[in-house]
């Protein structure tokens, strides 16, 4: 322990810890690490102010839809005809128009099959692979464009788009009407839209999306976003009211974007019944029942049907149709208005689906109104896929997790579905009401959805096993060959590791943000107010990033920096620490301690084996022998020193007699960023009591010198253990040198088996085997 020396002159000064913790710190070093963004983001203007709220002049073009489509069951394709009424709200004049084609995705010559170098990509999009080396030709075959009146418009097709030259240019706040006649093979389910075929019963499930040519966005930030679509990045979409008819063979369901308008044409009376029970039920009622769904199986269409749906104000429009479907449903209470949380899925997502896909639906949808704005629309749809992944539109997504032919299934399968199930719903809110560019940054959809789901997750389930958003999941990507990782500021198509990057990373970080550095209060408010400003508008980074700052009065551009600009990880350890005290003087307290000290330095072995082997000493056996020193307390206190030291404290303050007598520890913490981002400092101070104490120190310790610094830590009771990050709150990639004194390294443990182990039943299957053999045992 090093004393800090009180020196009484008639004043008492003592040393300046704060100056102690700095005396071996650089210099400010001229890191820019928490300076402003500044001229890194976009320059405030009459369209996106500095605040991050839409300005004065922001505007956003319309498009609506008049859709007349076809699916053929037999050749599996998709014939339609739409007319288009386009708003330009824009201040700018437009000589031609753009629309996206994404079912170019599957032509032979499509950019993104051309320029694949290797793998299937993050979206599994094994069915651009496969059609390769399919004879059929995949694609739009646009059969006619004209306008209002008939004529042909001229067009020309790049890639996956298409530009319409417009007879005459459209104004600012004048529309313009026209038409589309197209079709087009559908392809494998991707992940994204096609079909999944059950050889078992010659049956196809159909999930039908970026199947209509789409207006493409002009926007104030890009003019036309028409970037290719590739295959990654996604969809930037205008909103517009839609009107859709699907005709279908007479024996399919068929759930979409929006409401049904005809119910009474396409529903039996039973179903109808069925639907107004459904109104008022606390639990999914079945409108179609699995074993109406496995007779339907095996019948075969006797005709047609069309189906009307009307969705107002999205961004898109997508639809599912199968004969396979069960379809439940249930009306629930979304921020006091009534929406339904509907299913279809076929017989092999039971028993999971039937007990929990259309609760999950409903849980989604209150958690996210929650978090950002309330749900706006009427119906919320949840679609079974395949065995994995998902998919979301507007007020339906399509989403896996299957259980066994046997219909047991793991705990990772039961978890897996659940949060598909919420992470697609969820995209209702990000980006399909806070409309983002997905094409070009997919973290502002996927990101924040992300984030979303996890709280939506954790509201599901006690200790729900999550796999993103907790700060130590992001870990082992964070150690990854940080030239083997790209920004989060990457442009969708550029990402690597897509996962990671676009998902996992933006929802720690904002996870880190709630939790760490804002708090839940300052964060939650500032989320929902960004939600509530871009609500059906288009955000963009700068706006996501001024909105949080603005709305909860906490400087973030360090963290923007770090996190979302830069590739570095979070690494903080304790490298030492310095212990001291303050020492009053009191001559009292001075000689004893310095007599408790003495004796216990006594205490050598030798002296310890001289008192047992040495029976008596010269002095002791000859009292002659002895003179003053031999019964001299040299650590008595004389009358004289007391005296001394009142006069020496007779001039303090009652603040600093507190302190003298207070027996404060003063420790000096240094630590080091050897990971590069900056973060907040989290210690926790085990104390020899057994007690401990939490101190959260602010990431602008860093400001000055972000490589290292010592930190001044008054205790009252002595510590015993240091340790940082204790509840794993900022995704450090190192705990090893987290904790001082040093813990030992955990030994690794000795591998017994190479290779894989053989696949194992989950545990309903092997009790549900047990069962079995029991009862034939019984036989």
């Amino acid at each position: 322990m090093k004393k800090i020396l009180l020196i009484f002159s008639g004043l008492v000064a003592f040393s300046n810890l704060g100056a102690l913790a700095q005396q071996t710190a650089n210099p400010y070093n001229g890191n820019k690490r928490f300076e402003q963004l500044g001229t890194d983001l976009p320059t405030p203007n009459s369209y996106r102010t500095a605040s991050g709220a839409p300005g004065k002049d922001y505007f956003q073009q319309r498009a609506d839809y008049d859709i007349k489509v076809e699916l053929d069951d037999i050749q599996r394709k998709i014939t339609g005809s739409e007319t288009i009424t386009y708003f330009n709200n824009s201040p700018d004049e437009l000589r031609y128009l753009w629309l996206q084609l994404d079912q170019n995705l599957f032509k032979e010559d499509a950019i993104g099959n051309t320029t694949k170098t290797g793998g299937l990509g993050p979206q599994a999009s094994t069915a651009q692979f496969k059609n390769l080396t399919d004879p059929k030709k995949y694609g739009y075959n646009i059969t006619s464009v004209r306008d209002a009146k008939g004529g042909n418009l001229p067009y020309t097709i790049n890639n996956t788009m298409m530009r319409i030259d417009l007879p005459a240019p459209l104004k600012s706040g004048a529309s313009v009407s026209f038409s589309i006649d197209w079709n087009y093979l559908i392809t494998e389910y991707y992940g994204r839209s096609g079909y999944e075929y059950y050889a078992k019963d010659g049956n196809c499930n159909y999930f039908i999306a970026h199947w209509f040519p789409r207006m493409a966005v002009y926007n104030d930030v890009y003019g036309w976003q028409h970037k290719q679509f590739l295959g990654q990045g996604e969809f930037t979409l205008n909103f517009g009211n839609y009107k859709v008819a699907i005709t279908a063979p007479n024996d399919h369901v068929i759930g979409a974007s929006g409401e049904l308008q005809n119910p009474a044409q396409v529903l039996s009376a039973e179903q109808l019944k069925r639907m107004e029970k459904a109104k008022t039920a606390t639990r999914p009622v079945l409108i179609v029942s699995q074993e109406e769904a496995e007779a339907a199986e095996k019948g075969k269409p006797t005709g047609k049907k069309t189906w009307v749906y009307k969705a107002d104000n999205v961004r898109d429009f997508a639809f599912a149709s199968s004969r396979k479907f069960i379809w439940d449903a249930m009306q629930v209470d979304v921020e006091g208005k009534k929406v339904w949380a509907m299913s279809l899925y076929s017989k092999e997502g039971n028993p999971l689906w039937g007990q929990y896909s259309t609760m999950v639906v409903a849980h989604t949808l209150r958690s996210y109104s929650k978090h950002s704005v309330a749900y706006p629309y009427p119906v919320a749809y949840s679609c079974h896929a395949t065995s994995g992944g998902g998919m979301e539109y507007p007020m339906i997504s399509f989403n896996g997790g299957r259980p066994e032919p046997d219909g047991t299934y793991s705990e990772a399968t039961k978890a897996g579905m659940i949060g598909v199930i919420i992470h697609e719903v969820g995209h209702n809110f990000f980006p399909m009401i806070i409309n983002s560019d997905e094409r070009q940054w997919s973290w502002m959809d996927e990101g924040l959805n992300t984030f979303c789901q996890y709280l939506a997750e954790q509201e599901w389930d006690r200790d729900f096993p999550s796999r993103r958003g907790e700060p130590q999941y992001i870990v082992p990507y964070m150690k990854t060959d940080p030239t083997q990782q790209v920004p989060i500021m990457s442009g969708s198509d550029n990402i690597m590791a897509f996962g990671p990057n676009a998902y996992a990373k933006p929802a720690t970080a904002l996870n880190i943000l709630r939790e760490t550095v804002m708090g839940r209060e300052l964060f939650d408010a500032a989320f929902k107010e960004y939600a509530r400003r871009w609500a059906f508008k288009q955000p963009y980074p700068a706006d996501f990033f001024r909105t949080m700052e603005d709305a909860s009065g906490v400087d973030l551009d360090w963290f923007w920096r770090g996190w979302f600009y830069g590739v570095e990880p979070v690494d903080q350890s304790i490298e030492t620490v310095e212990w001291f005290g303050i020492d009053n003087q009191s001559p009292e307290q001075k000689n004893a301690k310095a007599k408790t000290e003495a004796e216990a330095k006594r205490q050598t072995m030798s002296n310890i084996r001289n008192k047992k082997d040495i029976s008596q000493t010269v002095v002791e056996a000859n009292p002659d022998m002895r003179d003053f020193y031999n019964s001299y307390d040299r650590y008595a206190t004389s009358e004289a020193d007391k005296k001394r030291f009142e006069q020496a404290t007779a001039g303090l303050s009652d603040e600093e007699k507190q302190l003298v007598n207070g027996n404060k520890n003063f420790y000096v913490v240094n630590l080091k960023n050897k990971g590069g981002l900056p973060m907040p400092v989290i210690i926790k101070m085990v104390f020899e009591d057994g007690t401990d104490e939490v101190v959260r120190i602010p990431a602008e310790v860093w400001r000055l010198n972000d490589k290292e610094v010592k930190k001044v830590i008054p205790t009252d009771k002595k510590v015993a253990k240091w340790v940082l990050d204790p509840f794993y709150e900022i995704a450090d990639i190192n705990t090893e040198d987290n904790a001082f004194p040093r813990e030992p390294e955990q030994p690794t443990r000795f591998q017994v088996f190479k290779g894989q182990r053989p696949a194992m039943p989950n545990p309903m299957q092997q009790q549900k085997q047990a069962a079995g053999a029991v009862q034939g045992a019984k036989k």
